[in-house]
């Protein structure tokens, strides 16, 4: 398969507890960007990272985190979003994140050879600035390639309207750029063969999990 067939699958992981927030609101408008680019996608937000605090010495691992880590292990690329909390990520975005550590002995481990797209909300720029900086150095740290545009949004001017549109045109635009960053990269970075490798390495842990459990 070329790079030029190839539909390179693209998750975006953050928001907040409240359903339809603003960071969740920039993932959906970047990854209905990326579909329209010709990507796969898929989304992890809100309630679905209330999981509960990582343990690395834990046994059993709840459903929600073998989604997370399913995802994230078959992944061409991933944008991450998280709101500002006291200048840097939130603790739910945090502690999704340090589950990727068991991710550690895929073929690819951690977020290795994947570009990343980072967005931080912040009702000010600072906090939003601030938190950008330090998504884009947990992402250094679990391996990937941050995309070379981040986007800070500033709450307090308004973001999003009741539809989910960007209310600047401007933010619709650096959002859009995130998307084909991420999937540009993805179309030339990853083989098939190790996205496929890794799809049947997360699902045979998603089902020894789910026999364990039954």
């Amino acid at each position: 398969m070329t790079s030029a067939q190839h539909r390179p699958r693209i998750v975006g992981l953050g928001g907040s507890p409240r359903p339809g927030s603003t960071a969740e609101q920039a993932l959906r408008c970047v990854l209905d960007e990326a579909r329209r680019l010709g990507a796969d996608t898929s989304l992890i937000a809100g309630t679905d990272l209330a999981v509960p605090l990582f343990d690395p010495s834990a046994g059993i691992r709840p459903p929600g985190v073998f989604r997370l880590l399913s995802e994230v292990a078959a992944a061409d690329g991933i944008v991450l979003a998280s709101p500002a909390y006291h200048g840097s990520l939130s603790g739910l975005v945090k502690n999704a994140l340090d589950y990727l550590e068991e991710l550690r002995d895929e073929p690819r481990p951690y977020l290795t050879g994947r570009a990343v797209g980072c967005i931080a909300v912040g009702q000010g720029w600072q906090g939003a600035m601030t938190t950008l900086g330090a998504l884009r150095d947990v992402v250094h740290a679990l391996r990937g390639w941050p995309t070379p545009l981040g986007v800070a949004i500033n709450t307090a001017t308004g973001a999003f309207d009741a539809d989910g549109t960007p209310v600047d045109p401007g933010l619709r635009d650096r959002l859009h750029q995130v998307a084909a960053e991420t999937v540009g990269f993805a179309r030339q970075a990853r083989p098939s063969q190790h996205r496929d490798r890794a799809v049947e390495r997360s699902g045979a842990k998603t089902r020894a999990v789910a026999a364990h459990g039954a």
